[in-house]
């Protein structure tokens, strides 16, 4: 099932690329087939996301960051999630949530997760023209979240099973749509964690499903804080940008994108030449992690040391995404940690965030 799902999506880009390289190809032909590799890319991500998160749910390995969390801003910030997915235009999607905040205990992250998970999990199984229903309410002392479709509906037979690892419908819709059957095992695991419970009802094939999680509710605090807005961040001004990563198409091709943003970049492809680079103090260093010669982790403590306050900004940009990875990177002087793939607006926002030193002339 996964060397199926794999190369699937590979198949798509690769073909996608032969397009795009055919001389005879429409003007607008391009536009399309970057579109097709933009999702299958999104797909893979999210797979790889997914296996890792299972293996370390099952090993036990999953620590949550608990904090005061409103559900109604969790129903919304996964909603926002999918604003790209073109599911979102083949349904009627809504979401209805509390005027008040319905608060619980939680790691803000993963409860995005369990709500993205169900969502995904009901475009998926519901055809073009369909409808799916989120909804936040209190119920006693739980915060509960409902996810309600239209769609292909769960067999009895199958209703004990859903939450099973690798457990997927064997329908013509769910195999076109594919997946590994990942996705609600996490949910159930991931809602346990966070001492609630989730439940999946549905009234038979054909007729819809409906899956809902509660959860513990929390005091109210003394005074309720809305929910953050997001500060619209202008693009960078031109920066003096190192990168240092030692895979040379993943290096080219965020040079080429640095360069067509407007920075000046120069790039280094192991650990040594790029620490001797960076101490030219550039305004923004980009660094892998796995780097030959000297880790990621060694350039930033070493330039951390060398520079002290000189230093530009330091983001670590690696395939390395536990939390373990995350501290282990600011612990050696990294201002951000960011995970590949990574999402284009949160790069470019990173490198506002460096401190510019004067004019950059571009050559």
């Amino acid at each position: 099932m996964l060397g199926h799902e794999l190369r699937n999506r590979l198949g798509a880009i690769r073909t996608a690329l032969q397009v795009i390289d055919h001389a005879g190809a429409s003007p607008e032909e391009p536009a399309r087939q970057r579109a097709i590799i933009e999702r299958q890319m999104r797909h893979l991500a999210h797979l790889v996301d997914d296996l890792l998160d299972v293996s370390r749910v099952l090993s036990g390995r999953i620590e949550l960051d608990a904090r005061r969390i409103d559900l109604n801003e969790i129903a919304r910030q996964s909603l926002l999630a999918l604003r790209g997915d073109t599911r979102m235009q083949e349904h009627d999607v809504s979401l209805s949530v509390q005027a008040e905040p319905v608060e619980v205990l939680g790691d803000g992250t993963r409860l995005e997760q369990i709500v993205f998970n169900l969502l995904d999990n009901a475009l998926k199984y519901t055809p073009a023209g369909g409808r799916v229903e989120m909804t936040v309410a209190r119920d006693g002392g739980e915060g509960v979240i409902r996810v309600r479709d239209t769609g292909m509906g769960i067999a009895p037979e199958m209703l004990r099973h859903v939450f099973e690892l690798f457990m997927r419908a064997d329908a013509p819709l769910a195999r076109s749509r594919g997946g590994l059957g990942l996705g609600l095992t996490l949910v159930h695991r991931l809602v346990e964690l966070h001492g609630g419970r989730v439940s999946a009802t549905s009234e038979g094939v054909g007729r819809g499903s409906e899956f809902v999680v509660s959860l513990p509710l929390i005091a109210p605090a003394a005074v309720a804080a809305g929910p953050a807005e997001r500060v619209s961040v202008p693009p960078a001004p031109p920066r003096r940008v190192l990168v240092i990563e030692d895979n040379p198409d993943a290096r080219n091709a965020l040079r080429a994108l640095l360069e067509v943003w407007g920075h000046q970049v120069e790039v280094a492809e192991d650990g040594p030449r790029g620490f001797e680079m960076a101490l030219a103090s550039p305004d923004v260093v980009v660094v892998d992690i796995a780097l030959p010669g000297l880790d990621g982790y060694h350039v930033a403590h070493g330039l951390r040391t060398a520079l002290g306050a000189d230093t530009g900004l330091l983001v670590a940009l690696t395939g390395r995404g536990q939390p373990d990875d995350r501290r282990r990177a600011l612990e050696a002087g990294f201002d951000l940690h960011l995970v590949k793939p990574v999402d284009p607006q949160v790069l470019s926002e990173a490198l506002a965030r460096a401190p510019g030193r004067g004019t950059l002339h571009q050559p």
